[in-house]
C-alpha cells in the first residue's frame, strides 16, 4: 500500500513536534513555578502559555523560510544547525535534565522572580524554544505550498491544546507519574527527539558537502 508522502510528513512533524515541546516534561518546571498560585492563576497561566506557543511556532511555520532568505541562510546549513541543537537537546532529556538551550540556571532564578511567567519564559524559550521554531521551519520548507503550511499549523494548534491539557492537569499528573514516571516519558521523548536531530544533520550535511553521499 503507497502512503502519501504528505501524511509522513505530517505525522512526522506532529511527532517531532511532541517530542521536543515534551508536554509531560513542562509539568514539573510548570508547578516549581506557580507552587505559590492559586489554582485560578495556574489555569490562566496555562492558557496563555498553550496560546503564545502556538502563535510562536505557527509565525515559524509561515514566516520561517523567508526569514532565513532575508539572512542569506540555506536550507540544508539550518537543518544542519537545527538538528545539532536539537541532538544536544536530546542528550539533556536522555539524562532526564533540562538542556541548557531551553532555560539556564540563572535565567531560571530571574523567573522565579517574575509576576507573569507564561510567555516568558514557559512558551519561550521552555517550549517553543529555538528546536521547536528549527524544527517547524524545517518541516515548512518540505511542505512548500499553502495547503501543506496549513495543515502543519493545524498540527501546531493540537500540539497547544496538549500543552494547555498537560498544564491544567499539572498537579494531579504530577502526583500520579511522580518524578520517576515523569523522567521515563521524559527520556523517551528524547530517543525519538535524537533520531530527528541526527535525520537533520545528516540530510543537511548531505546537501552541503554532496560527496558525502557518493
Amino acid at each position: 500500500m503507497n502512503i502519501n508522502p504528505d501524511y509522513l510528513l505530517y505525522a512526522k512533524s506532529i511527532i517531532g513536534m511532541l517530542a521536543i515541546a515534551n508536554p509531560l516534561g513542562a509539568v514539573p518546571i510548570f508547578l516549581s513555578m506557580t507552587n505559590d498560585r492559586t489554582t485560578l492563576e495556574k489555569n490562566q497561566i496555562a492558557r496563555v502559555t498553550a496560546i503564545s506557543v502556538a502563535i510562536i511556532l505557527i509565525v515559524s511555520i509561515w514566516a520561517g523560510t523567508a526569514l532565513l532568505s532575508f539572512f542569506g541562510i540555506s536550507i540544508s546549513a539550518f537543518k544542519t544547525g537545527g538538528g545539532l541543537l536539537i541532538l544536544l537537546m536530546a542528550i539533556s532529556m536522555l539524562r532526564a535534565r533540562q538542556s541548557h538551550t531551553r532555560q539556564t540556571p540563572t535565567e531560571a532564578d530571574e523567573a522565579s522572580e517574575k509576576e507573569s511567567i507564561a510567555v516568558v519564559p514557559l512558551a519561550i524559550p521552555i517550549i517553543a524554544g529555538p528546536g521547536a521554531i528549527s524544527l517547524v521551519i524545517v518541516d515548512a520548507h518540505k511542505a512548500a505550498n499553502f495547503a501543506n503550511w496549513s495543515i502543519l499549523s493545524i498540527d501546531v494548534l493540537v500540539l497547544a491544546f496538549l500543552i494547555w491539557l498537560a498544564l491544567r492537569l499539572a498537579t494531579p499528573i504530577g502526583n500520579k507519574l511522580g518524578t520517576t514516571g515523569l523522567n521515563i516519558a521524559t527520556r523517551i521523548m528524547g530517543l525519538i527527539l535524537a533520531a530527528i536531530g541526527i535525520e537533520m544533520i545528516t540530510s543537511g550535511l548531505t546537501q552541503l558537502l554532496p560527496g558525502l553521499a557518493a
